[in-house]
């Protein structure tokens, strides 16, 4: 490697040598085992002597920092150890805007030992074709990485944008072409993108209540006003929308987090509301690829005659959230402007990925895939609903959800200060049970009481067990003197 060493200045050099190697080798910079630059190459890079370096190195061995092994080179011998921090820079001098202070990520946390782990978000990577996704990514590599190792278009690969107007278009109905399609990181790129084209700062965002945090959390680090939105068992109050609103986010197929699915009169109203007051409605399906039951009512996209909706999806759900990808589809008159704000943040996806996830929707493998995923997961669904009625059903009830990864419970009595999620949450956890709190995710100053289970980190056989631990939490936060 190229060993950055200072020499400029009076002084023994030798000895700066000596200095700076042995502070790299404690501080861990330069690892144990790691192969030193031979003294020829360092001091040609330095233009000293090689006498210089060689006595810098002598005494580096001698002192146990670097070990000799004829006919192999120099090497690092002695482990780092502790790393002090640097010295302390003013905490003054650069400082965040106050939007970006003090987030908190609901959603996400350091993976951590857990015997049963309820938590929302993640699929089972078990279920990810792996052997498929190795031959796929292999395919893209011989297939002339070397003909495409310049920068691409920053709405993606087209023929992944073609594939996912065709799946989109037989699985959820929505009406798009390869042209309407952007590829993102995710589906949260999406709303990044969509925040910088349309907002100005002070424009009034409507969210749902209680809802996704990163959305609302993005969209205010734009410099927006978010007001929270209520949500009954039929997805979004229209009548409660602000009237300034530019921008409306909804999950009207699989409402996050209560799961409640939006009505068809509401969609309606949504629709005729957004034309009305000029506004703009993102419309996210994060998960609703996996349904348990019902056909699914048509997306918000597929109603809208104006051109006031842009569909977001992602293949984290699907997939793995390693691949980051996600896409967007909005009208044509956004597109343009919303490539252009691609391009400024990232340029583009990797492009192996692309193709890879291209070939896997093409060759009917991501339907295959989707459809047997569909089957596990209907199938711990059913169990949680089955030992939530069992164990917990004088206490708590499953809000219906006919889609995706995880299950709403909510108090029977609606929470009257008796249910305290926040206690059984902590309690649990110290029984390696991961749930979370429905309070969490409220955007609004009342937070409804409840929890959420998730079913796609668990195995199916330990859905039984984690719920008796969560129903002996639960009896105790109803006696905590007990």
């Amino acid at each position: 490697m190229d060993l950055h060493v200072q020499i400029e200045g009076r002084g023994d050099r030798a000895d700066r040598i000596y200095r700076q190697v042995r502070d790299a080798i404690r501080s861990g910079r330069l690892r144990h085992g790691e192969r030193m630059p031979a003294s020829r190459d360092l001091a040609e890079q330095l233009s000293v002597s090689r006498t210089t370096v060689t006595v810098a190195y002598e005494r580096l061995t001698a002192e146990g920092y670097l070990a000799a092994r004829v006919g192999s080179g120099t090497f690092v011998a002695a482990p780092a150890k502790p790393r002090r921090s640097p010295a302390r820079r003013s905490e003054t001098a650069a400082r965040p805007a106050s939007r970006w202070r003090n987030l908190d990520d609901p959603l996400w946390r350091e993976p951590l030992p857990i015997a049963y782990d309820f938590s929302i978000g993640s699929p089972d990577a078990s279920l990810f074709p792996l052997e498929t996704w190795r031959r796929l990514v292999a395919g893209e590599l011989r297939g002339g990485i070397r003909r495409s190792a310049h920068y691409q278009d920053p709405a993606g690969l087209h023929r992944l944008r073609e594939a996912v107007a065709r799946h989109i278009g037989v699985a959820r109905s929505v009406d798009a072409v390869a042209d309407d399609v952007v590829v993102t990181s995710g589906a949260q790129q999406a709303f990044d993108l969509i925040g910088r084209v349309l907002l100005e700062p002070g424009d009034v965002v409507a969210v749902e209540d209680p809802g996704y945090p990163p959305v609302r959390q993005l969209m205010e680090s734009l410099g927006a006003r978010v007001v929270p939105v209520p949500v009954d068992d039929r997805g979004l109050r229209v009548d409660a929308l602000p009237d300034d609103a530019r921008l409306v986010y909804v999950t009207p197929s699989h409402q996050f987090p209560t799961g409640a699915v939006m009505s068809l009169d509401r969609r309606a109203a949504l629709l005729e509301w957004a034309s009305a007051h000029d506004a703009v409605i993102v419309e996210d399906d994060y998960d609703s690829e996996y349904r348990f039951a019902d056909r699914p009512l048509d997306p918000l996209q597929s109603l809208d005659d104006q051109g006031r909706v842009i569909y977001v999806g992602t293949f984290s759900k699907t997939m793995l959230p390693t691949l980051r990808l996600g896409f967007l589809v909005a009208p044509p008159s956004l597109i343009p402007a919303l490539t252009s704000a691609k391009r400024l943040t990232d340029w583009h996806n990797d492009s192996v990925t692309q193709g890879a996830m291209a070939r896997f929707v093409d060759s009917g493998g991501f339907a295959r895939h989707v459809r047997q995923a569909t089957k596990a997961y209907a199938s711990r669904q059913a169990a949680i609903i089955a030992e939530v009625d069992s164990l917990l059903g004088d206490t708590l009830r499953v809000v219906p959800s006919v889609a995706g990864l995880h299950l709403c419970l909510v108090p029977i009595d609606g929470g009257d200060g008796a249910f305290a999620a926040s206690r059984i949450v902590a309690d649990a956890a110290a029984s390696g049970v991961a749930v979370q709190d429905l309070a969490r995710f409220a955007a609004g100053p009342v937070a409804r009481e409840g929890l959420l289970l998730g079913f796609g980190a668990i195995a199916p056989a330990d859905v039984p067990d984690g719920l008796r631990l969560l129903a002996r939490a639960i009896a105790r936060s109803a006696h905590p003197e007990t």
